[in-house]
């Protein structure tokens, strides 16, 4: 069986591979196959295992807008006859519409869904559509001369997404990182539900809200009291309530059990982050003083701007970067994500 995930193309490459480290981390047994960038087909899953890792896959991802099941794949010179040949009954109730998305494909969009409604009407009883509430939505998904027929099973929380933009949120400070974002780091940070993870520059609390919406036991510390508090009142706004939040400078942090994971963004204007030190030498002490927090195969995702080289600092502790992925900001400034794992000394 196959799921197929349309996503985000806001980046080239952070989409695949939050996709990947969730399937790594929650032990999805399937193959990749990227037929285009935005579009990506899961495939040799087993029956016993459809259900649950599209349940995953809907509740953890963030650059995925869309998962869906797949019912058949075609192309333009068989879509007829092969949407006309699947039974209907066993994937609509009471009520459909078509959706199609276009991938590198000149189809006609509209003429295309009411073709595919027409055919699926005159082949399933007691059904109708619904162009605005419809219980089931037939995704029909064009790439060149292909097609992707499929059903959506769940529903993604995108409206999440933009629900929860900082300036949206209770607490709000200047400079948030943006959830999509957000979660995408807590992604690619191998943290699985129920594990510990830590920010040690909280600020309002944007990633550690990620991370409890998943289902993670969350910790945050911030120098600053007011983020500290900030965080705590987020938290609770969005209704996460295994978290803990502490006022204290990173290098002081000496954590009641290892964590799982480290996901964290610390300020750029260096100076404003332990208060008292300036330049790269608060990425020096960041890592010195993590490293004893984490768990053994712990990972920790962070960014940083691109003027900043990390390689030596985390060769020098005992870290190893593993992905990087860069996010140009604006003119003067790239953030560099990077995804890094713990050794063993």
């Amino acid at each position: 069986m196959e799921l197929l995930c349309i996503q985000s193309q806001e980046h080239p490459e952070l989409p695949l591979a939050e996709l990947k480290a969730v399937m790594e981390c929650e032990n999805i047994d399937a193959e990749i196959e990227k037929v285009c960038e935005g579009l990506v087909i899961l495939k040799d899953i087993s029956p016993d295992n459809l259900d649950s890792y599209y349940e995953t896959l809907t509740r953890r991802l963030g650059y995925t807008h869309e998962v869906h099941e797949m019912i058949v794949r075609s192309d333009v010179d068989n879509l007829d006859s092969d949407v006309s040949g699947i039974d209907w009954s066993e994937y609509i109730d009471e009520s459909f519409a078509v959706r199609v998305k276009r991938f590198h494909s000149q189809i006609d969009t509209v003429g295309t869904e009411r073709n595919v409604g027409t055919l699926i009407l005159d082949n399933c009883d007691d059904i109708k559509v619904n162009l605005t509430k419809p219980k089931s939505l037939v995704r029909v998904v064009a790439f060149e001369n292909n097609f992707y027929v499929a059903i959506e099973r769940i529903k993604l929380n995108k409206k999440h997404f933009e629900d929860s933009k900082p300036h949206k949120r209770p607490f709000f400070y200047p400079g948030s990182m943006n959830p999509k974002l957000a979660r995408c780091m807590v992604n690619l940070s191998r943290i699985r539900e129920g594990q510990l993870l830590l920010d040690p520059f909280c600020g309002t609390g944007g990633i550690l809200i990620e991370a409890g919406l998943i289902g993670c036991k969350v910790v945050g510390s911030d120098v600053y009291w007011k983020m500290k508090n900030g965080t705590a009142i987020n938290l609770d706004y969005y209704g996460i309530t295994d978290y803990r939040t502490f006022n204290v400078d990173v290098r002081e942090l000496k954590m009641y059990e290892k964590v799982a994971s480290v996901v964290t963004d610390p300020p750029y204007g260096i100076s404003t982050s332990t208060g008292d030190v300036d330049g790269e030498e608060i990425f020096n002490e960041f890592f010195r003083s993590i490293y004893d927090n984490m768990k053994d195969d712990a990972y920790l995702c962070m960014a940083s701007p691109h003027y900043v080289d990390l390689n030596p600092m985390v060769e020098d502790v005992g870290f190893e970067i593993v992905e990087q992925y860069r996010i140009k900001m604006h003119k003067s400034l790239t953030r560099i994500i990077s995804v890094i794992r713990k050794k063993l000394k």
